[in-house]
């Protein structure tokens, strides 16, 4: 079956492309035919009339009437010559201007929209006449809104140019001439405009999409008279030789009435016409080539058909004959192999099951031994942590609880003296001591409790100064320099303070962490406002961050740190709680050496922050 249909699409297809490309073929030549017949038309059809500007300047009360404008008697002599000159030539309007712009006779003087004393300056046969002697142009009259085609000659004396003698013709005679032949035909501009047409619908539309500068250039000559010209809808498919084109045309009107197709493929074939910037196009509808084509496809997979099915015939016989005398011994063949097949069978499954087994089993006690790992690394890191942060608490509070026993006793001796001064001076001490004990499990407390969660206005200032009041010990022991850098007023973020000091004191910790025993330890810590953001760094002067590290650094569980001092959870939870705050937290390497991670929180738009 694959076979046959291959070979089908195969014949189908090869048999649609050389019927098509002949039926293309004809209808180019026909085409051309077409073009050399409504090229001669429209060159006949313009050629009656493009000796008669010329001829004006023979007449002398013409040449007069331009040299004496305002000669009133002479004017209305002009007017009744230009309007029996205009019937007899069967011209739509013959009439003069001045070398200012301004008609000074007209063929249609007596109408109430006579051209007598228009200015038609911005016309562009005007401009053409006067700077090469003629000037020809097609467009819409902007007093009565008739189409047609302008032919311009200058008139002079012999010595000086008086004037610009204009004739208009019309073309509607040949367009009705093209609406009765087989195929559609048109005339487009330079810019792509459809002035004839034998399609009424397709008169003054657009082949291509116009730009603003050529609109714009149509609204000062006025050359269409602001009609809309729309596109027409056509589409080229494919280029074919001696400059044919396979193009489609949507049917933008299905009122259209047409003696042939005027929407569809078609195969368009064009010339300029010489003495104008014009192309004429001649369409020929590709529907009867298509059907032909298809015809000829359908015939040619019938025969394939055919031939395949006696082929195939002729070979199941032979195929027939060979199997009878095979099938009895294939079939004792088969009845052997499958019996060995079972009892092999039967053997593997057994084996298999046992393997099975014995891998679940291995695989049960892997995941066991490697969760008691895991756990124990857990617990180890928080071990550590314990440790680390009890001998913090230690330190902290046993200046404080020595300078209590002291000033405590002393208090005693200068009461029993009498010297109330001195004793109220240490009592004030001691109560001193105490809220500094305070303030420092109260930051212990705030940092073990659980967060609310609820996003705060919280100044960024106070957090890193809480979070740099817990590590202080730390800091004083390795003689870490810490610059600050936070303008005044501080940046107020959208965040949860306890959360964001959490992260403050993991990154601080870290920083400390990588400059161990270095000679000059220095963190530098920032904060700024940008636009919507507030950016909060926290650099080191340490090594800094290598590529391996730097791709698994937000990985849960991944840590440089020895066994037991950290569990690697920290970054990870740190980037969590930012995301949960709408900021990120990322980490890069400074120029100049050591790491920098960087905080972005979203600003707060109440403005004060919370206590």
């Amino acid at each position: 079956m694959l076979l046959l249909l291959t070979l089908m699409g195969l014949c189908g297809f090869t048999a649609y492309r050389v019927v098509q490309q002949l039926g293309l073929a004809e209808l180019q030549t026909t085409g051309l035919h077409r073009l050399d017949l409504y090229s001669t038309s429209l060159e006949r059809e313009i050629g009656k009339y493009a000796f008669l500007p010329d001829t004006l300047d023979l007449e002398r009360d013409v040449l007069a009437l331009l040299e004496n404008k305002d000669h009133a008697t002479l004017a209305a002599q002009v007017n009744v010559y230009l309007e029996q000159l205009n019937e007899r030539a069967g011209t739509l309007s013959i009439y003069l201007i001045d070398t200012s712009g301004r008609v000074v006779a007209s063929s249609n003087w007596r109408r109430t929209d006579s051209f007598v004393g228009e200015d038609l300056t911005f016309r562009p046969y005007f401009r053409e006449a006067l700077e090469s002697g003629h000037g020809r142009f097609f467009g819409i009259g902007t007093t009565r809104g008739e189409p047609g085609y302008y032919l311009a000659s200058t008139l002079s004396d012999g010595s000086k140019t008086l004037g610009v003698a204009v004739l208009k013709v019309s073309l509607e005679q040949l367009e009705k001439s093209w609406a009765t032949v087989e195929t559609p035909a048109m005339v487009s501009d330079e810019n792509g405009v459809v002035i004839l047409g034998s399609v009424a619908n397709w008169k003054f539309t657009t082949v291509r999409a116009l730009e603003e500068k050529t609109r714009s250039a149509f609204d000062q000559t006025q050359q269409y008279n602001r009609r809309a010209l729309k596109p027409l809808g056509l589409k080229e498919l494919r280029e074919l030789d001696h400059g044919a084109r396979l193009v489609s045309i949507a049917k933008d009107d299905p009122a259209i009435a047409s003696a042939y197709p005027v929407a569809g493929r078609f195969l368009a074939q064009s010339r300029p016409l010489p003495g104008t910037p014009w192309t004429l196009t001649v369409f020929s509808h590709l529907k009867q080539v298509d059907d032909i084509a298809q015809s000829r496809a359908a015939l040619a997979v019938v025969g394939t058909v055919l031939l395949f099915m006696v082929g195939m015939m002729l070979n199941e016989r032979r195929r027939h004959l060979k199997d009878r005398l095979a099938a009895r011994e294939a079939l004792q063949q088969a009845h052997d192999e499958l019996e060995r097949k079972v009892a092999t069978r039967t053997a593997d499954l057994s084996t298999a099951n046992q393997q099975l087994q014995d891998e679940v089993s291995d695989r049960i006690r892997a995941e066991r031994t490697l969760r008691a790992a895991q756990d124990e690394l857990v617990q180890a890191g928080k071990l550590a942590a314990i440790g680390q942060l009890s001998t913090g608490i230690a330190h902290e509070l046993n200046q404080p609880l020595a300078a209590l026993r002291t000033l405590s006793g002393n208090s005693v001796r200068f009461l029993d003296r009498g010297d109330l001064a001195t004793t109220r001076s240490n009592l004030e001490r001691i109560a001193q001591l105490t809220d500094r004990m305070g303030r420092i499990t109260g930051q212990l407390r705030t940092f073990a409790h659980k967060s609310s969660a609820q996003l705060q206005a919280v100044a960024l200032d106070r957090a890193l100064d809480n979070s740099l009041a817990l590590l202080e010990q730390r800091l004083l022991q390795a003689h870490v320099t810490v610059r600050r850098d936070c303008p005044l007023p501080a940046p107020v973020a959208l965040c949860d303070a306890d959360r964001l000091e959490q992260v403050l004191i993991n990154l601080i910790g870290n920083a400390l962490d990588a400059m161990a025993g270095h000679a000059a330890p220095c963190i530098e810590l920032s904060c700024e406002a940008l636009g919507q953001l507030a950016r909060l760094t926290v650099r080191d002067h340490g090594p800094g961050l290598t590529e391996t590290v730097m791709s698994q650094l937000f990985v849960a569980f991944f840590t440089t740190k020895q066994a037991g001092v950290g569990l690697g959870l920290g970054l990870s939870i740190s980037a969590d709680i930012m995301r949960d705050f709408g900021g990120t937290l990322n980490a890069s390497n400074h120029p100049e050496g050591g790491a920098v991670f960087t905080l972005e929180i979203p600003l707060s738009e109440k403005g004060a922050p919370h206590e």
